[in-house]
């Protein structure tokens, strides 16, 4: 008798433990296919203001000039806002934000001193910049002061079309790829007109946004 209910008690407790088993392995398929079906009804929210969600193989991006002198400008990259006036990280000028074109970590922040800085250090912080990498720029104020041919000649060699005819008081935004020498599909020219300014002495604001190509393929950056 005393074997037979030992016994009985063994059967009982892998029952339980067989039951257990069942139970949490129910409950584990339960969850994935809960997750599962959270991320296929859940659609994807776009970034940085933009109207669509960008392809995999794109990065969002959005760029606004500053408003005058007195508000700084905006640069928000993968949803994520790297300058503007309430960070307190904008100064007059341009202020650039580069890019890792592969991985999408930003590499660099900073504001170029285009009133008095020096040319020469702006020049050659802009060559330092490696091949391949996403160069978002934004106006700030006057940023003919110290923009030497030689500078606009290397925003030509990143991509940019306008860069040669900005002159003072204009706005300017633009995202290009480092040596790509490719002609980019993401830049604005506000041009400074007493008849047209909102401001006083100064046009409106001026914006770009879009899905930038995270490498380059084939000419275009489409």
């Amino acid at each position: 008798m005393k074997c037979r209910a030992t016994f009985n008690i063994c059967a009982i407790m892998v029952i339980l433990l067989i039951t257990w088993g069942l139970s949490s392995k129910s409950f584990d398929r339960w969850q994935k296919a809960r997750q599962f079906l959270v991320s296929v009804t859940i659609a994807p929210e776009p970034k940085c203001s933009l109207s669509r969600v960008c392809l995999p193989d794109r990065f969002a991006l959005n760029i606004r000039s500053g408003a005058a002198n007195v508000v700084g400008p905006k640069i928000c990259f993968e949803g994520k806002i790297i300058m503007s006036h309430v960070l307190n990280n904008v100064r007059p000028g341009l202020n650039i934000v580069v890019v890792n074109d592969e991985s999408g970590d930003v590499e660099n922040v900073d504001s170029l001193n285009m009133k008095n800085g020096n040319t020469e250090e702006i020049l050659e912080y802009l060559r330092n910049i490696k091949p391949g990498m996403i160069v978002l720029a934004a106006s700030f104020g006057d940023v003919t002061q110290v923009l030497t041919d030689e500078i606009r000649e290397v925003f030509v060699g990143m991509g940019s079309t306008l860069i040669e005819a900005v002159k003072s008081r204009d706005g300017w935004v633009f995202a290009g790829r480092a040596g790509a020498q490719n002609k980019s599909l993401y830049e604005k020219h506000a041009v400074s007109n007493k008849e047209t300014n909102i401001y006083e002495g100064w046009p409106g604001i001026v914006e770009i946004g879009g899905c930038f190509p995270k490498t380059l393929t084939g000419g275009l950056n489409l």
